[in-house]
């Protein structure tokens, strides 16, 4: 068995299966974890989440803020008119309804102590634990998979909260952990988070570090695995593995095996084999 973790799919359906057919995916006995982002962008969102619930047993999605959208328009386009035309594909497809509940029903976070691997999309603040980032995780899944789901994402997209505080209680407060774990890139040392910021390590204002460079951060003895950051670009580092390799703008798909740390990738665009003579 080996278990794989993949970075920004976005829709980008042809690239995900060559990388599937190279790092010889075999669904009796291999585990996949994708990084969040499985939709939007790359043109064919419906046969990524297709593919991806057919293998539902052997594939887990630490959700994006772009699966986020999906599962919002989902929610305020009942008629499966949103104006994107990616979504609106998903949203009128006869499947609809069982895509996206199987989405809703995906983690916030995974952590898999055989390897001491924590998997999210984007990150955490410097405050939380890996117990921390479990529960507030937990406190999501359980808002996605309630009666309340509609009135959390309605919440969610109206909020700009950026600053961690304990005491934040309800849907705020899921709100968020949220914004938190789908959308974090650089932080202060208070975990406020900068949502504008979203060039490479070295362009962000002063007072702000990549999350994952804070020396206090109190995750610091898990290896953290995420993606969203395609300007960052994929790095396996000693406590951290960033697999967003901007796939979407024309870069590659990136998988990273937790047995040995090996790095499998595939580029976009599968370049045309020349004619024989």
């Amino acid at each position: 068995m080996a278990h794989y973790f993949i970075g920004d799919v976005q829709g980008c359906y042809d690239p995900l299966q060559r990388l599937l057919e190279k790092i010889k995916f075999d669904p009796a006995r291999d585990r996949l974890v994708f990084c969040g982002d499985v939709v939007s962008r790359g043109g064919h969102s419906l046969e990524v989440l297709r593919l991806l619930y057919s293998i539902r047993e052997q594939a887990t999605i630490t959700l994006g803020n772009h699966d986020f959208h999906l599962l919002y328009e989902d929610m305020k386009f009942p008629d499966g008119n949103s104006k994107r035309r990616e979504f609106r594909t998903v949203l009128q497809a006869d499947d609809r309804r069982g895509l996206m509940q199987w989405l809703a029903g995906q983690r916030m976070a995974l952590y898999m102590p055989a390897f001491n691997v924590l998997a999210l999309h984007a990150g955490v603040v410097p405050s939380w634990s890996l117990e921390n980032t479990l529960a507030y995780a937990a406190e999501v899944e359980a808002k996605l998979a309630s009666a309340r789901r509609e009135k959390f994402l309605r919440k969610l997209f109206r909020d700009r909260r950026r600053l961690w505080r304990d005491k934040l209680t309800g849907m705020k407060r899921c709100a968020l952990i949220t914004h938190i774990l789908t959308r974090i890139r650089y932080c202060d040392t208070y975990g406020k988070l900068n949502y504008g910021a979203t060039g490479p390590p070295g362009t962000q204002p002063a007072g702000y570090l990549p999350w994952f460079k804070h020396k206090h951060r109190q995750t610091r003895d898990v290896t953290m695995v995420f993606g969203h950051w395609a300007s960052l670009g994929l790095k396996v580092k000693k406590r951290y593995v960033a697999l967003d390799s901007g796939c979407v703008w024309g870069g590659k798909l990136s998988a990273w095996r937790a047995e040995d740390g090996k790095v499998f990738q595939v580029p976009a665009k599968q370049k045309a084999k020349a004619a024989k003579a």
